[in-house]
């Protein structure tokens, strides 16, 4: 895996039920940015709301309008051993490439049962898993020999999507204790440290981000080799990044632009999600603006 995996919003209508057109539309956006692929039921798609039924209408909505086109990722988190093999399984029968896993909460979760979650769904599934490093989802923060030792033991798992800050140091120590083995690390965090993680040596980017089009065009820069380029498009970005990714409201804010974008027909966010005050909305203008100017580009959604 390398490049750019684009991470989901899940579009509601205004009875809160999930939106199927806004969401193929979200699909065609993101893979005619030319995303390596696409990551769904993940933290940024609320799937914490959805009911069971709506985890396989999504799915199912998505992987139909994708066709295909790219291969995509499918968010198998839950807190049992037991539900977490039962979802993998069903990601996998309706056409997942890999599976994204975090660790299951619990009280007083220590590294071997961490690291026997990921066996034990490895060993009853035959598909690859994406090890997520969250904290703020699982309640545990999974040191860089973890992440080593579960790449090392468990085969199946040896793509890490890396959002546990300072994600830069946290890269470049993983991939040192794995230098025998083919590890991808992907940043998050909507983009934030993107420039960073590429040259610690990540693979790319897995988030999402309302222009995943500039996550592109970084990653491509810089693996093309014109690392400068790359860092002038980030730096152009970074705004906009660091804006949309504001705790508890980013969600809201990545809606909004998509709206403006002709994307989403309704910003909403499920509750009990934010919904932007006339300040925040204000401070989305101002930094629409600016990036517009940077890129002196009408593609930019004012």
């Amino acid at each position: 895996m390398h490049g750019v995996y684009s991470v989901l919003p899940t579009p509601f209508t205004s009875t809160s039920d999930i939106d199927g057109p806004s969401l193929r539309k979200v699909v065609d956006l993101a893979i005619s940015a030319k995303v390596d692929g696409l990551t769904i039921l993940g933290v940024t798609s609320e799937v914490a709301r959805f009911t069971e039924a709506e985890r396989r209408e999504a799915t199912d909505i998505i992987l139909g309008q994708v066709n295909g086109r790219v291969p995509v990722v499918v968010g198998t988190t839950a807190e049992g051993l037991r539900t977490c093999i039962d979802y993998t399984k069903q990601a996998k029968a309706a056409g997942a490439a890999r599976v994204m896993i975090s660790p299951p909460r619990m009280p007083k979760l220590n590294s071997d049962a961490v690291l026997r979650h990921y066996a034990a769904v490895a060993e009853a599934v035959d598909i690859p898993i994406v090890v997520q490093d969250y904290p703020p989802i699982s309640g545990y923060a999974m040191e860089p020999w973890l992440l080593a030792r579960i790449a090392r033991e468990v085969p199946a798992a040896r793509t890490i999507k890396l959002e546990d800050p300072p994600t830069p140091f946290k890269t470049s120590r993983i991939l040192a204790e794995v230098k025998d083995l083919q590890v991808d690390i992907f940043g998050g965090l909507g983009g934030v440290f993107l420039l960073e993680e590429l040259l610690a040596g990540s693979a790319g980017a897995m988030t999402g981000f309302a222009y995943p089009e500039a996550l592109v065009e970084i990653v491509s820069r810089y693996k093309s080799g014109d690392v400068d380029g790359a860092a002038e498009v980030f730096y152009r970005f970074v705004p906009l990044m660091r804006f949309e990714f504001q705790e508890g409201i980013g969600m809201a804010i990545r809606k909004e632009v998509l709206r403006r974008r002709g994307v989403v027909a309704d910003p909403i966010v499920r509750a009990p999600g934010a919904k932007l005050d006339a300040n925040t909305l204000a401070a989305l203008d101002r930094v629409l603006r600016w990036t517009a100017r940077q890129e002196g580009a009408s593609w930019i959604s004012v």
